[in-house]
């Protein structure tokens, strides 16, 4: 019997499911609970809901993909997709029907429910000494009897002027040198890098220069856009990593790599084309806005944009030739990705890394469009599974400046712990997988508009309260038709598992228990499997319940039990039974309610005023990077001074791993829990 259904996965959103034959790609989306942009309601005319097809076999979700897979090309489609986009596999979404298994990946632009990327930069203290400084020089011009080269003569005013020796010049620049000198009348702006070489020269006085350092996360990318002089923040921009449609965690890209010739080269390309995006958004945000002009009675011809400026605000009317440096950190396999550094030894034992050492490499060597002449600094690794991002987590926390003992944990797509003061450091990682982040959940989505973000369940009726992203109110306060729920995001799902064990739905060992007290729980018609509902369909906007079933909460114990067995496993090895300060990073760490994270056991237990949110640290050591040359060094010297810890090599890891998937442990006593869970929840058998 012919199968009339076709497997359709969305990335970055994760979203998937199986829907009919011959929809169009926008029917499907809707289906599955994304957002595409279809600004004409789908009479293919504003061409807004561009995608992409991608090709090859995806074992991580057991399909082919292929671009022959929908329905054959539209002339229409011309219009606004060039020649070299159609050869790579772009399509519009509402002039594509399904006809096969396919992967598609929704451009930045496309998305019509973007996410909210929670990594704000923090106000942490950074001692200004940039790798790229400027100097202002006034010139004398040269004569016949002093007609010394403009590059000499650069260098003798600022020898004289700022007391640097030795420059050398970057090719790039030298080209630009006499245009410079001239225009600016012999009075230039020069940027230097590291008191070493020219990289840039301005003709005139310039007090501000610019810089971007760069989380390149497994699943989302932040860029902070410094000013160089001031410091300051001037923009926080992010995106969704486009890899995530080769898998969403780190060993899935390793097989892509390992499964397709040029699998490494399509990976690294599209985090170099999502970086260059982040950069025009940053550039972008220094223009005012525009808006469409109106067009006369009967005048035809493309749409004119006028810029809007906000009233009282002032734009910097920036280019990419404006950013002068970049930092970037990632964890390891993203690090060797994006530098097309083979990663297959990363993912075998003994997991080592192509390098450890950080790197300076020259922005147009990795194609990234900034000032030409630049360089883009890349954090050293730890280990095979502990990258720069911990790097960056360490230099923006300092615990080995400290006495006290921190736990600091980082919890992503891949969790990484450090444990130590200022005598010793050890660090970690564990397999946390992207379950925390709803990939691998039923109901699982990124943080956007209509994603359960918060959810209290009343113990005594097992009702729930849930608030939605994008909406203040909580449910109890709407109706139901205006609460359109998708799914449920990392904070909710952190929430949820808390609200169903502290509500007694789900027992210790995270099995849904018999004394259900609402029509909420109930097997699963077709998998004959218990589930919860959060959001009845009339509450959602993809009309269905929204549940969580015994195969999520699966999941989710996977993901926990892996953080608690690393943290328990580093404390025993410190020889300590508490820890001074416990820090939880990444986006988890805006947003985690330390009284839940603690009652489901995501670490031992400690006292709550202890637990400390520091969001974005890697983030933020990125940024200190950037604004700090000493900490580049620190970068360095930190990274070699952290003893690695592999977790699964400890003997009794399995043990410990199976004990923390229960409900907050197996055995392990919780006292800090006495007043938040109720008695006979937390002492059961």
């Amino acid at each position: 019997m012919e199968n009339n259904k076709a497997m359709v996965i969305f990335q970055p959103s994760g979203r998937r499911g199986e829907v009919p034959k011959g929809i169009n790609l926008i029917e499907a989306s809707r289906l599955l609970g994304v957002d595409i942009e279809t600004l004409c309601g789908e009479k293919k005319v504003c061409g807004k809901c561009k995608i992409r097809i991608e090709e090859g076999r995806f074992e991580k979700y057991g399909i082919e993909s292929k671009k022959s897979h929908v329905s054959p090309w539209q002339e229409l489609e011309d219009k606004f997709i060039k020649a070299q986009e159609k050869e790579a596999g772009y399509r519009l979404a509402c002039a594509s029907n399904v006809e096969g298994d396919i992967l598609v990946f929704v451009p930045e632009e496309s998305r019509a429910g973007k996410q909210l990327v929670s990594k704000a930069a923090r106000d942490i203290h950074i001692e200004y000494n940039p790798a790229v400084k400027i100097y202002y020089v006034e010139l004398i011009k040269p004569t016949f009897e002093e007609p010394t080269g403009d590059f000499e003569r650069v260098c003798r005013g600022l020898e004289k002027e700022h007391n640097l020796s030795n420059l050398r010049i970057d090719i790039q620049t030298l080209r630009q040198l006499p245009m410079a000198l001239r225009k600016g009348d012999w009075k230039v702006t020069v940027s230097v890098w590291m008191d070493q070489e020219i990289i840039r020269v301005q003709p005139g006085k310039n007090k501000n220069h610019y810089g971007l350092a760069i989380d390149v996360g497994t699943t989302t990318v932040v860029g902070y856009f410094c000013n160089l002089t001031t410091m300051e923040v001037v923009d926080t921009v992010s995106m969704m990593n486009p890899q995530c449609k080769y898998g969403e965690d780190v060993m899935s890209r390793i097989t892509y790599h390992m499964a397709n010739a040029d699998g490494l080269k399509r990976m690294s390309d599209d985090i170099i084309e999502g970086l260059n995006w982040l950069i025009d958004q940053a550039i972008e945000g220094t223009y005012p806005p525009k808006k469409k002009k109106k067009k006369k009675k009967g005048e035809n011809g493309p749409h004119e944009f006028v810029e809007v400026p906000e009233k009282g605000k002032t734009y910097l009317y920036l280019t990419r030739e404006d950013i002068e440096d970049i930092t970037l950190c990632g964890n390891t396999a993203m690090h060797h990705i994006l530098l097309q550094l083979n990663p297959e030894h990363v993912g075998l034992s003994p997991f080592p890394p192509v390098i450890h050492h950080s790197l300076d490499i020259r922005a147009r060597d990795l194609n990234i469009d900034i000032n030409p002449s630049s360089y883009v600094f890349v954090l050293p690794n730890e280990a095979g599974f502990v990258g720069a991002d911990n790097v960056g987590v360490l230099i923006a926390e300092e615990p080995y400046k400290k006495d006290e003992t921190q736990l600091i944990i980082d919890i992503g797509t891949n969790g990484e712990l450090v444990l130590g003061n200022k005598h010793k450091l050890i660090s970690s990682s564990c397999a946390t997988g992207p379950a925390l982040e709803g990939a691998q959940l039923q109901f699982g989505m990124r943080a956007a508009p209509g994603a359960i973000e918060r959810i209290e369940i009343d113990p005594e009726t097992h009702e729930v309260d849930y608030k939605v992203i994008g909406r203040d109110a909580w449910r109890k306060y709407s109706e139901a038709k205006d609460m359109k729920a998708k799914g449920i995001c990392g904070s909710g799902i952190l929430d949820v598992f808390s609200e169903l064990y502290r509500a007694g739905i789900i027992a210790k060992s995270g099995a849904f228990r018999d004394n259900q007290k609402s029509n909420r729980f109930r097997k699963n018609m077709e998998t004959n499997q218990p589930e919860f509902v959060l959001a009845w369909a009339k509450e959602s906007s993809i009309d269905k319940d929204i549940v969580i079933t015994q195969k999520d909460v699966r999941q989710i114990q996977l993901a926990k039990g892996a953080l608690y067995a690393g943290c328990k496993l580093m404390m025993r090895r410190m020889g300590i039974d508490k820890v001074d300060k416990l820090k939880i990073a990444g986006a988890f760490g805006t947003h985690v309610d330390r009284e839940k994270a603690l009652a489901m056991g995501l670490f031992p237990d400690c006292e709550i005023e202890k637990i400390l949110s520091v969001g974005n640290a890697a983030g933020d050591g990125c940024r200190a990077a950037l604004l700090n040359r000493d900490k580049r060094k620190e970068a360095n010297w930190v990274s070699r001074n952290v003893e690695y810890i592999e977790l699964t090599v400890e003997g009794d890891f399995q043990n410990q791993f199976i004990e923390a998937m229960q409900i907050p442990h197996m055995t392990d006593e919780f006292p800090h829990l006495e007043d938040i869970v109720p008695d006979e929840i937390l002492h059961q058998k």
